[in-house]
């Protein structure tokens, strides 16, 4: 019925590491409007998701002790729902439906591609019914 998500897939998505400091990854989602950043380690390989939801405790922390402690890879999510960059919009849009998630990681085995995010597929939906 479509294509591959790859036209609506963002490749320049923002990515941190699990040992960079959270401070620094809160500040780049904030600085970015980003929903999260993919987590990528040293050989390219996607680990982990960082959300803005994930971000709150570690905030919620350095408001209070005034103080900032930790590294993405301690707060980041590992259990990953990731689509793969073969995937057809109405899979895209099936597990924006499934799950509550702003955004997917897109990958190609375990190779990051990209983002793809939950606004970007309904506009996807919306410009397919007209």
């Amino acid at each position: 019925m479509t294509g591959t998500i790859e036209d609506i897939t963002r490749a320049d998505a923002l990515t941190v590491t699990p040992d960079m400091a959270i401070r620094r990854a809160v500040a780049l989602l904030v600085e970015k409007r980003a929903a999260g950043a993919p987590v990528i380690d040293d050989t390219g390989t996607l680990c982990g998701l960082l959300t803005q939801k994930d971000c709150f405790r570690p905030t919620l922390q350095a408001s209070y002790y005034q103080e900032w402690k930790g590294t993405v890879g301690d707060y980041m999510t590992t259990t990953l729902v990731t689509l793969p960059a073969s995937a057809d919009l109405m899979t895209a849009a099936e597990a924006f439906l499934e799950h509550p998630h702003r955004i997917f990681p897109v990958v190609d085995g375990d190779r990051l591609v990209g983002l793809i995010r939950r606004s970007d597929v309904l506009a996807a939906l919306v410009r397919l019914s007209n």
